[in-house]
């Protein structure tokens, strides 16, 4: 259980998916102008993380490996994603048309977000099983959602700051994105001492 618990913190915290490993910054910069949006975006690729994790590792170890054709994994891991995507999609219309309003592009865009594709290829190159899948996908998606909110939060407030001219908007969140990643980074001693 404490490896689990190991690889839930380790990819939540220490090697962020956003903030050390540069992965979904494409909704990190775009989502994250109210805290409302960027805690449903978080929880849809969350949802979308776990759930094509677990999908792709059954396509993999049962279909593809015992009929030789691990060759189509590439193209059955993005097929899995675009299907899962899709669903979350229709389930967050149906529950919340404010929160699908709110996420706009950026929702359909979860398919080509790249921190869903780099998690299923670090899984499959990790040889994880499906419990290590589980947790580190539910690990990546904590960590995704904590730093929406956080970047979400801190830009709430920069919003109504006084920032210099040429740092107004993209400029200033670019400033801050660079900083919060240094602090995530920090971590990673944590990571050197318990290992």
């Amino acid at each position: 259980m404490a490896h689990l618990l190991f690889l839930f913190f380790g990819a939540a915290i220490v090697n962020n998916f956003v903030l050390v490993r540069f992965l979904g910054l494409c909704p990190f910069l775009g989502v994250s102008n109210k805290i409302s949006a960027a805690f449903g975006m978080g929880v849809a690729t969350t949802f979308v993380l776990i759930i094509t994790a677990i999908g792709c590792y059954l396509v993999n170890t049962l279909v593809l490996t015992t009929t030789d054709l691990s060759s189509l994994e590439l193209i059955l891991d993005i097929v899995v994603i675009a299907v899962t995507v899709q669903l979350v999609e229709i389930v967050i219309r149906f529950v919340s048309l404010d929160l699908y309003n709110a996420l706009g592009i950026y929702l359909p865009l979860i398919t080509t977000n790249c921190i869903v594709l780099g998690l299923i290829l670090l899984q499959g190159s990790l040889n994880f099983n499906l419990s290590e899948c589980i947790f580190f996908s539910f690990g990546a998606g904590v960590g995704f959602t904590l730093v929406l909110v956080l970047f979400a939060a801190i830009r709430e407030r920069l919003a109504i700051s006084d920032v210099p001219e040429p740092f107004k908007n993209t400029a200033i969140a670019l400033v801050t994105a660079g900083l919060l990643s240094l602090a995530f980074m920090g971590f990673a001693g944590f990571a050197g001492s318990a290992a």
